[in-house]
């Protein structure tokens, strides 16, 4: 579907957003149904297809310069530009058009690459993260009609979802393409539906494969247990000593920090995970900091025999993802090593355990000051007409570290339309409607106050 664009400048900028929305959700409902899924084992050529189609919308909205960006065994990113007036700013708006995996379809109410509207929210895998992040770039340009008070960049990254492995890659290679005065990522999300947030602060992440190995092969469980452990007990008693018994985190030297407790209840956190009846909490202090600067381990997988492959056997060796989220602060390696060290001290029985680290990314945190900053705020307190919540993020974007190292003196503002019930990553992933209308209209706004006088 093309987007309409309007003929003129428009200087009535709410009006204008609220006229662009109908074209804007059939965009996004579109890109919904393009699975552009960059896991391995998904086709490529989904993810393709989809860079294609972003590239087509800027080109339809009026950028210039629109093309895919390519880099060696990376999925294609896309970019374009807008010039604005002379002596103006340059920003750069990120997003990104790859997609987690949908998972199992039957938790999802319907197919999750076929859009559907209900109750104001527009449901789909991406239709949030981040599609809505497109949607919002794509509406900002169109809210101007191709004469926008700064110059635009859009980079439209399409491996965020797999680590951005190769971003590193295309910000070597395309610096001075991609160099801006500020930096807007729109990969975060909102407070709640309705009260709109600027992220402060990032966890950063590690993670490793251990594996526990008992025995050269499997042998017969009745005639040989009892005798010596089977590999898949003595990982379960490993992973078991990652957290106390109040399930604090029990790997020590962590970085850990306090946050703002804000207004954030119990009751909300056990709703948008669907938690089981009497589920119990762990760890200890505020919510938001448990979520936001402290440490958090999970199991992610365990590799061994599946159930209806269970034979009477002793299995010899398994594996386990162990994912941990480290606080603003803390140093990976620092955090890998830690992990390391426990682990390979905690080993059972004297069985042989390797780890082995896959995964690293730092966390982040982000100084609200300055006029890229002050002028987001005020446009989102007008855009929705209440305060904006400062806030952490307990996830993990590391590309967020890459654009600083490589733009130190490129002011960089984390937003988004999302909120808490977009169930992101998960089944009957949905936006709120109305919160991406004022997404688009706070970035419009806030672009317009930054452009000169």
């Amino acid at each position: 579907m093309t987007v309409p664009v309007p003929s003129l400048v428009m200087t009535d900028l709410p009006t204008t957003v609220h006229e662009l929305m109908p074209g804007l959700r059939a965009t996004l409902e579109e890109l919904i149904e393009i699975p552009s899924v960059s896991a391995g084992g998904y086709p490529t050529s989904e993810v393709r297809r989809s860079a294609e189609r972003v590239r087509d919308l800027l080109v339809e909205v009026g950028a210039q310069d629109a093309r895919l960006l390519e880099y060696p065994d990376a999925h294609p990113a896309v970019f374009a530009s807008v010039s604005g007036p002379e002596g103006a700013p340059t920003v750069l708006l990120y997003a990104h058009h790859d997609v987690q995996p949908p998972g199992p379809s039957e938790e999802w109410e319907m197919e999750p690459f076929e859009a559907f509207e209900r109750d104001g929210r527009l449901y789909g895998r991406g239709a949030s993260d981040d599609k809505s992040g497109i949607i919002m770039h794509l509406g900002t340009l169109l809210a101007f009609g191709g004469k926008p008070p700064v110059n635009i960049k859009v980079f439209v990254e399409g491996e965020e979802e797999i680590g951005s492995a190769h971003l590193s890659g295309f910000l070597d290679t395309y610096a001075e393409l991609l160099r801006a005065d500020a930096i807007v990522i729109a990969d975060s999300g909102n407070w709640r539906v309705g009260e709109p947030a600027l992220t402060t602060s990032l966890r950063g992440l590690v993670a490793c494969v251990v594996e526990v190995r008992t025995a050269k092969h499997a042998v017969h469980s009745g005639m040989y247990g009892g005798v010596f452990p089977d590999a898949i007990t003595t990982l379960s008693r490993l992973l078991a000593t990652l957290h106390t018994d109040t399930g604090e985190v029990a790997v020590p030297g962590l970085v850990s920090n306090e946050s703002d407790p804000l207004d954030l209840t119990e009751e909300e956190i056990r709703s948008a995970m669907g938690t089981v009846p009497g589920l119990s909490q762990i760890g200890s202090g505020g919510l938001t900091s448990r979520m936001w600067t402290k440490p958090a381990i999970a199991v992610l997988a365990v590799d061994a025999p599946k159930l209806s492959e269970a034979i009477n056997q002793l299995v010899p060796v398994a594996r386990a993802k162990v994912s941990m989220r480290i606080a603003p602060g803390q140093d990976p390696s620092d955090a890998m090593g830690a992990l390391r060290t426990h682990l390979l001290d905690h080993v059972p029985w004297g069985a042989q355990v390797t780890v082995t680290s896959v995964e690293a990314g730092e966390a982040f945190q982000l100084p609200l000051a300055g006029p890229t900053v002050d002028a987001f705020r005020s446009s989102m307190e007008e855009a929705w007409g209440r305060k904006v919540v400062e806030m952490g993020v307990g996830g993990s974007i590391p590309f967020v570290a890459d654009f600083s190292s490589r733009f130190p003196d490129a002011a960089i503002l984390l937003t988004g339309a999302g909120d808490p019930t977009s169930a992101v990553h998960a089944p009957n992933e949905s936006q709120d409607m109305d919160d991406l209308e004022k997404s688009v209209l706070a970035q419009a706004m806030a672009l317009d106050k930054l452009g000169p006088k």
